[in-house]
């Protein structure tokens, strides 16, 4: 459910009462952890935290990197973490710790699907958001692209 919203108000208010009040409570945290320097906008049709193409532009889409995401579905909600993806390690460190909480598991590739805010280890979603700064996560990134092409 991609949405054509030009604002993350805009985003916000097309939402049923029930999932945009969850959203918005996944926002306040992401909005409390967020490292400064990343910017929060509407891109890929949800809410985007991402580096601005002004501290990194060259990218292989020459789209900004995207550090975390927010969405509501047709049958569920997500929040993308790409930190967590950024190697198995973390992957696996951040599994560990979901499922440590008791609270319902489900992860895709980039993403941690919930279908109620209950489901979600808010304190978690927080440390994972928290986990880089904006240089350190262009870092990481620039060093994986490099291992990944060999150059």
């Amino acid at each position: 459910m991609r949405s054509e919203a030009n604002s993350v108000e805009d985003y916000l208010s097309e939402l049923p009462e029930e999932c945009r009040a969850a959203i918005e409570k996944v926002r306040d945290v992401i909005l409390k952890n967020l490292p400064e320097g990343f910017e929060e906008v509407m891109n890929w049709g949800m809410i985007t935290y991402q580096v601005p193409l002004t501290i990194y532009p060259n990218t292989y889409n020459k789209k900004p990197l995207m550090y975390a995401g927010l969405s509501s579905q047709k049958n569920h909600m997500a929040v993308y973490l790409n930190s967590v993806y950024l190697d198995e390690q973390s992957q696996r460190e951040f599994e560990a710790q979901y499922k440590a909480t008791g609270k319902r598991y489900d992860m895709g590739k980039s993403c941690v699907r919930f279908k109620k805010l209950d489901d979600l280890p808010l304190p978690l979603i927080g440390e994972a958001i928290a986990a880089y700064s904006v240089e350190d996560f262009v870092t990481k990134v620039k060093n994986i692209r490099r291992s990944a092409t060999g150059s």
